[in-house]
């Protein structure tokens, strides 16, 4: 319970935050939010678990409080904010005032940057779960045979790459004439900022050695911390615009989904703490699967709607497996 303790005292604050500003309707609506936040994000927890593991005791403080009031203030609350204004050319002040005097109008323009979101988020996390599953040095393998074919395919040059483009590519043929530049370049910048980000924290690590040099600590760190930021901003996008169905009011939003976040980073933490990953050896697995399935729901999405509500059952049945079969493999090794 420790570990969900501040992430109480959050969801009391913004309740009550919630009540404050729009009555009991938009406490409940506020909470309603908080709880789809944490379903469908679940497997982004076990992400970034696997992630933060591999960080000192500082970053992972620092994911704890600065990094919660990036993903609160900063993915879900600014950052469409600069999308709609990137979008539409209205300043960004001009847009703020949109999301809180004209809400209607706000969500209009947000539900018409979809396809821009949809792509630079579906191919950043496609490469997340390309180089998962094209990592030739993973040990353990989820599919059997199948899944240790395909990480044999990691051993040829930027295969994540070729991939992630070519299917980029592939979905042109989809989409509308009128937005396919917009899909093919916010996708490829997914591309280019997970390639930029990924690299960099790979700069900073002894590869001789197998263990972070003593003068780049910090900077690992700030990679890492990075890497994690960019992953929470990609899985927040689509729950940002889904939100906008049960309710337009931009300030009920972002608390509902501060609960969730909260809670998120919470869930994180509990799992690295009790070892979970390597109590459920299959987990990560199953949650990177579900990144997998859930950047091909963005990247369909941008010509056909997926509701949210099939994005975190697919999760959810990946992460279920994922467990099932941890516990068969704990007994069978057992034995």
């Amino acid at each position: 319970m420790q570990h969900f303790r501040l992430s109480i005292i959050v969801t009391a604050i913004c309740l009550a935050a919630a009540f404050y500003w729009s009555g009991v309707t938009g406490a409940a609506i506020a909470l309603i939010l908080g709880v789809l936040e944490v379903s469908l994000s679940f497997d982004n927890a076990v992400v970034n678990a696997s992630i933060l593991k591999r960080m000192d005791e500082r970053w992972q403080q620092y994911f704890l409080t600065w990094g919660i009031l990036i993903a609160v203030f900063g993915m879900r609350l600014v950052f469409p904010i600069a999308i709609v204004s990137a979008a539409t050319g209205i300043g960004f002040v001009g847009v703020g005032e949109m999301a809180l005097s004209n809400p209607e109008t706000y969500a209009k323009h947000l539900e018409e940057s979809h396809v821009q979101i949809a792509a630079f988020g579906g191919m950043f996390l496609l490469m997340v779960f390309f180089s998962f599953i094209f990592d030739e040095g993973k040990e353990l393998h989820w599919l059997g045979k199948i899944e240790e074919k395909l990480a044999h395919f990691g051993k040829l040059e930027s295969i994540e790459i070729i991939l992630a483009l070519s299917l980029l590519m592939l979905t042109q043929y989809w989409l509308p004439e009128a937005i396919r530049h917009e899909a093919l370049v916010s996708g490829t910048f997914g591309v280019i900022l997970y390639v930029i980000v990924d690299s960099l924290a790979a700069l900073f690590e002894d590869e001789e050695e197998g263990e972070q040099l003593a003068g780049n600590i910090k900077k690992a760190g700030m990679m890492s911390f990075l890497y994690l930021e960019v992953l929470d901003a990609s899985f927040s996008f689509d729950g940002v615009i889904g939100a906008f169905a049960i309710t337009q009011d931009v300030i009920i939003i972002m608390l509902g989904l501060a609960i969730g976040a909260m809670f998120v980073r919470s869930l994180t933490v509990f799992l690295v703490r009790q070892g979970t990953l390597d109590e459920y050896v299959f987990l990560e697995h199953g949650a990177h699967y579900a990144i997998g399935t859930l950047a091909a729901i963005m990247l369909i999405s941008m010509t056909y709607h997926v509701p949210e509500v099939v994005t975190g059952l697919v999760g959810a049945v990946l992460i279920g497996l994922s467990v099932m079969s941890s516990i068969h493999y704990k007994k069978h090794h057992a034995d």
